[in-house]
């Protein structure tokens, strides 16, 4: 590359300066690299590369995935606190066959509806709208939520001046994470876009994928209402779920 290009000193001393940047921002909560991963292309990429057939589509993890989330059963409210549109999160996971898979477990997270995640808002407890469960013997899973909102990545780092540069746009569309595990299954790591999102053709990680597009349907149902103590309306999302075996 240095070769084919002609890298200057000034330009690879410019390098070593973002590469520095890049870790002296990164903490046990925000990781820098990840995000250059992602704004580039390369995490998608890999996500398309290990895509089985017939399983749910990969996509990206994210900057701001945390190891150790509450565990709650299928059926709990994540909204405590939390303003926003309630959403009846729910889903069913299978292998490609449409066999249940009644030992998966699903580990989620979101932000909240000012659109920032609870690493970037100190006003947010560390567990907020995330938590890992086991699935029913069912193999179904159910949470009430809220509705995602859009965001811009990062822009206070290195990153930030990258996409300044190259003129690019910093939003990522409304999304859930999930990542869904069974043993002797590959691990599923994707995310779930709302269809109404007015940045859901322009992700500035290139996370979207057509068959994780969702719609926010309108609920009616009153014993939803009543068993999550519902004032007023809220939205479905169905999140079918199929799992690749581990070969």
């Amino acid at each position: 590359y240095a070769r084919d290009t002609g890298l200057t000193h000034e330009e690879w001393r410019a390098a070593l300066d973002f590469l520095n940047r890049s870790a002296a921002i990164s903490n046990a909560s925000r990781s820098e690299f990840t995000l250059l991963s992602d704004v580039l292309g390369l995490s998608s990429l890999v996500d398309l590369l290990a895509a089985s057939p017939g399983a749910t589509e990969g996509s990206v993890l994210g900057p701001f995935h945390s190891r150790g989330s509450p565990w709650v059963e299928s059926g709990a409210s994540l909204i405590k606190g939390n303003p926003g549109e309630p959403v009846l999160l729910r889903g069913r996971v299978t292998d490609t066959q449409g066999v249940p898979i009644p030992a998966a477990t699903v580990d989620f997270w979101q932000n909240a509806d000012n659109g920032l995640y609870w690493q970037l808002d100190s006003s947010q407890p560390q567990d907020n709208l995330r938590c890992q469960l086991r699935v029913r013997p069912d193999a179904t899973f159910e949470l009430m939520v809220i509705r995602p909102r859009p965001y811009m990545v990062p822009t206070d780092g290195p990153i930030g001046d990258l996409l300044r540069v190259s003129h690019r746009d910093a939003w990522r569309p409304a999304h859930y994470h999930v990542i869904v595990e069974a043993p002797g299954y590959r691990t599923l790591v994707t995310e779930i876009f709302d269809a109404e999102d007015p940045y859901v053709a322009q992700d500035a990680v290139f996370g979207v994928r057509d068959s994780l597009v969702a719609d926010f349907k309108p609920g009616d149902d009153p014993a939803v209402r009543e068993k999550y103590q519902l004032a007023g309306a809220y939205r479905v999302v169905d999140c079918p779920v199929k799992l690749a075996p581990a070969s």
